[in-house]
């Protein structure tokens, strides 16, 4: 009986002598700079054999290796250590490699990780079934040590710039909350924001993309601000007329900031119409209800209440009872989206019963 992997295409002497392009990989190894870290990969089959040899192939190949035996072992090691790729047979006793692929897909801490299902099986329901499980790529067994080599290069290098673009994300994040250090009265304005605002998206039903975006909007909403002088952000309340053209400037600064970023393209639109009125009156663009997008609206709503809850300079803070009564009455006035503020409220309501 043949193996599912093609030894003969990882040695063509037939046997597991290193070859000359095992060697350049080798070389290539050494010769990487030392503070660049070696990719991480997990294979997941319960058959040893075909695990080992996996390993062995890839681990030439200069990357670290982690075998599992079964999703659960598999769960283990993502817990331990997320990889930077996953290799996973479909047919496995226990859950299968289609319902771990689509358990860490809509996990947001391992959702990014490329995965890539193994499988002998040819009929394309089965393919189909592990697009729907939201695998990465796929590779047939008997699996070719050339081909192996190609899609594990090229999904490391996708996971690379992902990770880069996370990176990225994370540090505007940081500059986020250092804009918000600047005010003391501000203190954890932003990580209440992004909270809440998840929350309110999960109770509308919004999606996970859209919830990402809203707490990343939360850290990111005012990063305008770090343009605005000292002199004018503190002072709190009765800007100048040339202050306030300073002070406005802050969601087209931001958005200038985070334009460059794919990643944040849900993102931009919160940051600049965060301070739009549904009667027109808010700013950078005046925008009427209907023009404002959903995002902005959310956040908005517990920018709000925030803000009428946390005592500032100029005001002392409201009460719960007090910050309703006033956020109903301005969306009544055309300050705010009447919809989401009640959705809003019926949310706290709903959280307090549970609690």
């Amino acid at each position: 009986m043949s193996s599912p992997f093609d030894v003969r295409s990882f040695s063509r002497s037939g046997n597991r002598t290193t070859s000359s392009s095992d060697l350049t990989s080798y070389q290539e190894m050494i010769e990487l700079s030392p503070r660049r870290r070696i990719p991480r990969i997990l294979v997941v089959d319960d058959q040893p054999s075909i695990a080992g040899l996996m390993s062995q192939l890839l681990t030439m190949r200069g990357y670290e290796v982690v075998t599992a035996s079964n999703a659960a072992e598999a769960e283990d090691e993502l817990r331990r250590q997320p990889p930077d790729l996953i290799l996973s047979d479909v047919l496995m006793p226990g859950k299968s490699g289609y319902e771990f692929c689509r358990e860490c897909k809509e996990n947001p801490a391992t959702r990014l990780i490329p995965f890539v299902l193994i499988t002998g099986l040819s009929d394309s329901a089965d393919k189909l079934r592990g697009i729907e499980a939201g695998a990465d790529d796929f590779l047939n067994k008997p699996v070719l040590a050339e081909e192996l080599s190609a899609r594990v290069k090229s999904l490391l290098r996708l996971k690379e710039f992902t990770d880069e673009l996370e990176t990225a994300d994370s540090v505007l994040c940081t500059l986020g909350l250092i804009v918000e250090s600047r005010d003391p009265y501000t203190e954890g304005h932003c990580e209440r924001l992004a909270l809440h605002a998840v929350e309110l998206g999960r109770h509308l039903g919004l999606d996970e993309d859209s919830l990402v975006a809203l707490r990343r909007g939360g850290y990111l909403h005012d990063l305008g601000k770090i343009a605005v002088p000292d002199e004018i952000l503190k002072k709190g309340t009765n800007l100048s007329s040339d202050e306030w053209k300073i002070m406005k400037q802050h969601p087209l600064n931001g958005e200038n900031i985070c334009k460059p970023l794919k990643s944040l393209r849900l993102v931009l639109p919160i940051i600049r119409h965060h301070h739009e009125h549904s009667d027109g009156s808010g700013y950078p663009d005046g925008l009427h209800t209907g023009e404002i997008p959903l995002l902005p609206r959310v956040l908005q709503v517990v920018d709000v209440y925030d803000a009428l809850t946390t005592a500032r300079p100029y005001k002392p803070a409201l009460s719960h009872e007090q910050a309703a009564q006033t956020m109903r009455d301005e969306a009544r006035a055309g300050l705010w989206d009447i919809q989401l503020v009640h959705e809003f409220f019926d949310m706290l309501q709903e959280k307090r019963h549970v609690a």
